[in-house]
């Protein structure tokens, strides 16, 4: 007797063959978003070294921020060539319910630099930037009266 051979060949399908090896990868569950200081210290980072203009940043802010944020562009911005900035610390205290005050050590290069920020919880429950400073004091204290 003959054995017959299929026509089709071997079965062809969409999907990959059988996994055989036994070891598995970690299973990814839902990723918790990040904490509101370290969202806004990416996205101040951004309009600070050029790759985001400040009217992109202006609906996050409320109050003096956003004239604090365009005095520091136009006095001391980060570096918008060379190394790109890292963040090496994040920190917050919580003063008062719905209230971040912010600071975050950032290097560009050799230099060291200090950024704080303060946060404010909005009627709309959304994070608004209420003040902005880098290197020092604010642009309101070193204007003249």
């Amino acid at each position: 007797m003959q054995k017959v051979l299929s026509r089709r060949g071997p079965r062809r399908t969409s999907r990959p063959p059988a996994r055989r090896d036994t070891r598995r990868p970690p299973r990814v569950g839902p990723q918790a978003p990040p904490h509101p200081a370290e969202h806004f210290t990416d996205l101040l980072l951004l309009v600070l070294t050029g790759h985001r203009p400040a009217v992109w940043f202006a609906r996050h802010t409320r109050g003096h921020a956003f004239e604090d944020l365009l005095w520091l562009l136009a006095h001391r911005p980060l570096a918008r060539t060379g190394p790109h900035p890292r963040v090496h610390d994040i920190g917050h205290y919580e003063p008062d319910s719905g209230v971040y005050e912010v600071f975050a050590r950032i290097s560009v290069g050799p230099r060291l630099h200090a950024l704080a920020f303060r946060l404010a919880r909005a009627e709309d429950l959304r994070w608004r930037c209420t003040a902005v400073d880098l290197d020092g004091r604010t642009p309101r204290e070193t204007e003249a009266p």
